[in-house]
């Protein structure tokens, strides 16, 4: 049998990714209610992280027990895959003992390699390259708050990181624009994004001119895991792509900002910004559970 895996953005096409936003309105709209919704009974999530985690693990955790199933925690440093086990024997193991696994870890060839042999589906969690999941959770936010996302443009300021390839990959599926403003040595890869083509991105020099009549202005820490040894160069570096007010000024009059969090005020993002008005971080962080039970039942009923 085929397994669906949810390893980048683009592993689901536009009508699938409509269908995981209705679900999610519809999940949400339970849970804000109090109404129990529980498909998922008897069913085991495994959690494998390589890398610290709050949000991901809190909201898949909680989002599998929410729908009725049970999640597993295994951090590499505690169990066999730290210790030089094969990331495809470790699959073979795991997959058969579970229902859907979720994975935070580094290169994104680990995730691949992981699901290759896997029996069940494969989620990434987040890898150097793609940030999927959180995406997910920014789009359905902006759509929460102004409706579809269709032609709009959002507006990337810092490090062209994971979470800033998987932006590029949803521009092309779901028809919107990005610009793109990082300092000088940080462009986008487009290889390293997986982008089939150019037409949903513009790069700008000046993260001002990024912003102009932006729809939605987002942004990450400076410093992502892996790169702390960097931290002290970027920090100077970096420091005119801080979103502030200006640029939030710059953008539509209605605006959204977004930030995948943890956040670093007075660094990426003034506190003036990020605890404004037209800031809907908490929730965006609060639709990473949300969105992650559509995608994990929407993966089970897919393979069942």
């Amino acid at each position: 049998m085929s397994i669906k895996h949810f390893l980048q953005f683009k592993d689901l096409d536009a009508g699938e990714l409509e269908h995981l936003f209705e679900r999610t309105r519809w999940i949400k709209e339970k849970f804000k209610q109090y109404i129990p919704y529980q498909p998922l009974g008897d069913r085991t999530l495994v959690m494998i992280f390589e890398k610290a985690s709050t949000r991901t693990r809190l909201s898949f955790e909680a989002g599998m027990q929410q729908l009725g199933g049970a999640a597993i925690y295994l951090n590499t440093r505690d169990s066999q895959l730290g210790r030089g086990e094969p990331v495809e024997d470790a699959a073979e193991v795991i997959s058969r003992m579970s229902d859907l696994v979720m994975i935070r870890t580094f290169e994104q060839s680990i995730i691949e390699r992981f699901a290759s042999r896997s029996r069940v589906p494969v989620i990434n969690g987040l890898t150097n390259e793609y940030h999927p999941c959180q995406i997910l959770a920014d789009i359905y936010t902006y759509i929460e708050h102004r409706g579809s996302i269709k032609g709009k443009t959002v507006a990337w300021i810092g490090d062209s990181n994971n979470v800033c390839n998987t932006w590029l990959q949803a521009a092309e599926i779901l028809d919107f624009n990005v610009h793109v403003s990082t300092p000088p040595g940080y462009e986008v890869e487009p290889e390293r994004a997986g982008l089939y083509g150019t037409d949903h991105y513009e790069e700008f020099g000046d993260p001002m001119d990024a912003c102009k009549d932006a729809d939605l202005v987002t942004t990450d820490v400076w410093t992502s895991m892996g790169f702390e040894a960097e931290n002290e160069e970027r920090k100077r570096i970096f420091a005119d792509w801080q979103v502030d007010g200006d640029m939030m000024r710059v953008a539509r009059s209605d605006a959204l900002f977004m930030h995948c969090l943890p956040a670093h005020r007075g660094e990426e993002v003034a506190a003036e910004v990020i605890d404004g008005s037209q800031s809907v971080v908490w929730d965006e962080a609060e639709n990473r559970l949300h969105v992650q039970k559509a995608l994990m039942e929407y993966l089970l009923n897919d393979r069942n």
